[in-house]
């Protein structure tokens, strides 16, 4: 068979069609798969400074040096850096950071961007969208 422009055209239709059927057949092998469970604040304030795990222990600030309570939750949900994905970070602040809060990755906001500060209650978490 001749190298041609057509030939060339044709092969490369062929093979962009080959890429959509493997993508959609990952798309339905992945339906089936369970979400992997959501992270909650609780969780992520071990790691950041919360003194003990009891529930009436005061949730401190998120911020490296603050020894604030937290009274507001700020989640950014995002597109991720490769485009396959959301990505969500959530942090509980002091009065002072919340206010110094703004959205930092909306070069990556899409449909589902999302970017809430919300006031915490002392006996409830905050909703997660």
């Amino acid at each position: 068979m001749a190298d041609t422009k057509e030939g060339r055209e044709n092969q490369a239709d062929r093979e962009e069609k080959r890429q959509q059927e493997r993508e959609m057949a990952e798309a339905r092998t992945r339906a089936d798969e369970v979400e992997p469970p959501v992270e909650t604040v609780d969780e992520t304030e071990g790691a950041h400074g919360k003194d003990d795990d009891s529930p009436d222990s005061p949730r401190q600030c998120h911020r490296r040096g603050c020894d604030e309570p937290a009274t507001f939750a700020v989640l950014e949900r995002y597109q991720e850096e490769t485009g396959h994905g959301a990505v969500e970070a959530m942090a509980v602040l002091c009065q002072d950071h919340a206010d110094e809060e703004s959205p930092t990755n909306l070069d990556s906001a899409y449909e589902d961007y999302v970017f809430q500060v919300k006031p915490l209650t002392p006996t409830s978490e905050p909703d997660r969208v």
